[in-house]
């Protein structure tokens, strides 16, 4: 059985066992992690995500991918050129468990983007009175 799964902007074919190479999630390595935008899982199509659906993968590793090099030159009488390189962070995960019922009912983590999100805003400090 297979899975379609959306994370990071991307989607993903799996199957259990899978490595995938995914945008850097807010784990650390060893750490189990739940996709909960699942589009697809055996012969179940959502509409446009399947309810109560999820796959379970556990984190290998945070990697950077190889470097991409960006070059700039601008022709006749400028003469600059530019060259500036980028490595995207991702993260390895290996899928462990495809769950098309009763996602909700586990205490993993839940992967919710790639980025992991800031913490809430400390509250402001009170007025002071003279």
């Amino acid at each position: 059985m297979f899975a379609v799964l959306k994370t990071g902007g991307k989607q993903y074919r799996v199957k259990s066992g899978d490595v995938l190479r995914v945008e850097k999630l807010a784990a650390e390595a060893g750490d189990k992690v739940q996709f909960n935008e699942v589009l697809m899982i055996g012969s179940t199509v959502g509409a446009p995500l399947v309810d109560g659906a999820a796959v379970q993968a556990e984190v290998i590793d945070n990697i950077k991918a190889d470097k991409v090099i960006t070059y700039v030159k601008r022709r006749r009488k400028h003469s600059s050129q530019r060259t500036r390189g980028h490595r995207q962070q991702l993260t390895l995960v290996r899928i462990t468990d495809l769950l098309e019922k009763g996602a909700g009912k586990t205490d993993v983590k839940a992967a919710v983007g790639a980025r992991s999100k800031t913490e809430a805003p400390a509250e402001a400090a009170p007025a002071k009175e003279d």
